[in-house]
């Protein structure tokens, strides 16, 4: 039996069309709020003429409000914005992706938020919003949290808030990170979660790789062991997953190390390992912390990665991945991992 939205899109296609506008209209404002028109245009890739009269209509019925510092969305804006996320994911086809996904990938689940997150850098903060309504569904009592470095994890530290955590919770780093950049190293962005969400962290502060010379006087250290054992025992990681070639740049890696994964065709890249797309692990660089075997012994494992361009990375990764693993993603990736 066609369902009511089945018949809409056979006989009002065009009315569909236009309720999606205005709901990326209405959603990017709450995202961004105050945001001038200017920005809208150029994030939605909507003319100036085109948008000046959606937003005419949406401030017509109440729903948005324009001040000298820009666009917000009102109380019945938000109340509006709020119900309508469950049906537009239905219109759109998200919620038949995400099972099509989880089960393509052998995965707990598959969470998808709207958009590209290469095209669209806003959705990356939608990835963020995503991934801390996953931890939040699954932290429970006291838990010990390893998070890894990147922009997305620092999307991810931006959306979290105190009422994430009920009860006590320590962010620590899941693995090294000295000498990638300060705001995307895992230090910073554990400190970040653990401000924004009033609780606590600790530090690593070792070398991302070292030599097995370092890795075997290093974790001698009583302060270093001690937050080793902490990583090992956390509840939930919360990682990203990185382009191999990207990633091996990022680490400044040797040159016979890059032409290495390069023969070896990696094109993805998660707590120190490189995979092909077999998801065969190619290449290793000696890391202190977390390591792919530990994963399968820590229940919430929460992965998260966008952009069409990952789709190889995120599918090659998700074949060595846990099965607990919850995947969040964009539709640009989801897309092309259906396609793969």
């Amino acid at each position: 039996m066609y369902s009511l939205i089945d018949i809409q899109k056979r006989l009002l296609p065009d009315l569909l069309a236009v309720m999606q506008k205005r709901y990326d209209i209405l959603h990017y404002i709450g995202l961004m709020e105050p945001v001038g028109r200017r920005s809208l245009s150029v994030s939605l890739s909507l003319t100036e003429r085109v948008l000046r009269s959606e937003v005419e209509f949406l401030k017509s019925q109440n729903l948005i409000s324009i001040t000298s510092s820009g666009m917000s969305l009102t109380i019945d804006g938000k109340d509006l914005l709020e119900k309508l996320g469950s049906v537009m994911r239905d219109i759109t086809g998200i919620s038949v992706m995400e099972r099509e996904l989880q089960r393509k990938l052998g995965i707990q689940k598959a969470i998808i938020v709207s958009g590209d997150s290469e095209a669209s850098p806003w959705v990356k903060n939608e990835l963020g919003r995503a991934a801390a309504c996953s931890m939040k569904a699954s932290l429970k009592g006291n838990n010990i949290i390893a998070v890894t470095g990147g922009s997305t994890m620092a999307a991810v530290a931006d959306m979290l808030t105190p009422d994430l955590v009920k009860q006590d919770a320590l962010f620590v780093p899941a693995r090294g990170g000295l000498g990638e950049d300060v705001k995307n190293q895992a230090n910073t962005i554990c400190a970040a979660m653990a401000s924004h969400t009033d609780s606590r962290h600790r530090v690593l502060y070792i070398p991302d790789q070292v030599s097995r010379e370092m890795y075997e006087s290093m974790i001698k250290e009583p302060e270093i062991n001690e937050v080793l054992s902490l990583i090992k025992s956390a509840s939930m990681v919360l990682h990203g997953i990185g382009d191999a070639i990207t990633m091996a740049e990022r680490r400044k890696t040797s040159s016979e190390d890059l032409v290495k994964i390069h023969k070896a065709e990696a094109v993805g890249e998660a707590f120190g390992y490189y995979f092909n797309e077999a998801g065969e692990v190619v290449h290793k660089v000696q890391t202190i912390g977390l390591q792919l075997q530990n994963l399968s012994r820590i229940p919430h494992v929460i992965a998260v990665a966008g952009g069409a361009s990952k789709a190889k990375a995120i599918a090659a990764y998700m074949k060595q991945a846990p099965t607990s693993t919850i995947l969040v993603t964009d539709e640009g990736a989801a897309k092309q991992l259906l396609k793969g």
